[in-house]
């Protein structure tokens, strides 16, 4: 289990090292939703706040920032993907603390992320909710459905993280099925907007930590395959999974990472 001296660096690394001996692709989105998680489970999230995995091909990044976090033992990170482990390639259904639904059928974590933090409120609890969505799942109409309904109960007590990386499994989200301008589509919707640099811990943390009177919507500009030259915004990094050479320079560009 790592301590509170753990980096983001040594969480990328973990990362990469994580989904190079399990012989898992998806590291493209991972890593550029790590800092937002990284930063939730290390600076933010207090033991009684919830936060949930609307992208559940991240769930890399999430059991990482566990790690991070003291969450989440090094034995753990050792089964991912195999056979019988919790770590499963989406988040499961029970068995980590942190974890409060089974997420990955995409468009779905805001939903079970307003009515969390609807339940909260009802009963008059100071607890927050964090929802880490994708930007491709905002072509989807039950994200929408849920942000009516999060706008409507006014819940302060959301935020709402899209990472902004431009890709999705088949393309471009930009030439898949524009959303542009997401930020002004959201703000129709009587909630608050702040668009940060994803990659950057305080602007994240700053965003989190602000204070609203609606659901909170936090775009993060991100860089799909963040840190790693051969995947930086390419979609091959949604699928596949690195070789040994390509594991020891991502290795050596990440530890450069500044």
């Amino acid at each position: 289990m790592m301590t509170e001296a753990t980096s983001l660096m040594e969480a990328r690394l973990r990362l990469v090292k994580m989904h190079f001996e399990s012989g898992v692709g998806h590291l493209g989105g991972n890593l550029s939703s790590l800092d937002a998680m990284f930063v939730v489970f290390r600076k933010w999230k207090r033991p009684a706040d919830a936060f949930i995995l609307s992208k559940g091909h991240s769930a890399g990044a999430l059991y990482v920032a566990l790690w991070a976090s003291g969450r989440l033992e090094e034995s753990a990170l050792q089964t991912f993907h195999a056979d019988q482990t919790l770590l499963a390639g989406h988040p499961p259904l029970s068995g980590l603390e942190d974890v409060l639904f089974a997420t990955g059928s995409l468009g779905h974590g805001l939903s079970l992320a307003a009515g969390t933090a609807l339940g909260k409120k009802l009963k008059k609890l100071p607890q927050r909710v964090a929802c880490l969505t994708s930007d491709g799942e905002w072509q989807e109409g039950s994200t929408w459905e849920a942000l009516i309904f999060a706008a409507h109960h006014k819940l302060n007590n959301l935020k709402v993280l899209v990472d902004v990386n431009g890709f999705q499994a088949f393309g471009t989200t930009e030439g898949v099925s524009s959303m542009a301008d997401l930020g002004k589509r959201l703000a129709g919707f009587d909630v608050a907007v702040t668009e940060v640099n994803g990659h950057d811990e305080t602007e994240i943390l700053a965003a989190l930590e602000a204070e609203k009177t609606s659901p909170h919507i936090i775009l993060m500009r991100t860089v799909k395959g963040h840190g790693v030259s051969f995947l930086e915004n390419r979609l091959e990094s949604h699928y596949l999974p690195l070789t040994e050479d390509q594991f020891q320079q991502a290795s050596t560009e990440i530890s450069r990472l500044s």
